[in-house]
């Protein structure tokens, strides 16, 4: 036997935190976005960058990129592909396994980090972290956490 589970329809309070939410996320991406089109960069490559720069010899397999990332294996290989004709990184077979590859974060794409971070930092504190006060920043990470923490274990569930 069904049974019917009336819609919990959002309150006021509950809809404008939500779409309040939504709008920051879009406009501080688009900001970001527009910050970073002076290096050539965009907020994918820019997330690419940092992971291969903060991971050991400055790479990562394919596969562990593409899930760090939250990308389909085919779109990061696409994103590879432009990001090597950029010179930023390149692809190395692995040894352990002959189906595996790398992304390796190539010299220029080192020194692109080195220029393009600082500038990054300042955007994200002038768009982001400045606007809010120091324990307005402890309550938004102690409010977001579960929910990352929630989202997170979703991944890769049907």
């Amino acid at each position: 036997m069904e049974t019917e589970t009336a819609t919990r329809w959002l309150t006021d309070t509950e809809q404008c935190a939500w779409r309040t939410h939504l709008e920051v996320n879009r406009l501080l991406t688009h900001q970001l976005e527009k910050d970073l089109q002076p290096f050539g960069l965009t907020m994918n490559d820019y997330e690419i960058l940092v992971n291969l720069s903060e991971s050991e010899g400055d790479r990562m397999r394919m596969s562990d990129l593409a899930a760090a990332t939250m990308q389909s294996k085919s779109r990061l290989s696409h994103q590879i592909t432009r990001m090597q004709n950029a010179n930023l990184v390149r692809r190395e077979n692995c040894e352990s396994d002959r189906r595996g590859l790398f992304a390796v974060l190539t010299e220029h794409g080192l020194e692109t980090m080195r220029k393009v971070a600082p500038h990054h930092v300042a955007s994200v504190r002038r768009h982001f972290i400045d606007l809010l006060a120091p324990e307005d920043l402890t309550e938004l990470d102690k409010a977001l956490r579960p929910i990352a923490e929630h989202l997170r274990g979703q991944r890769g569930r049907p």
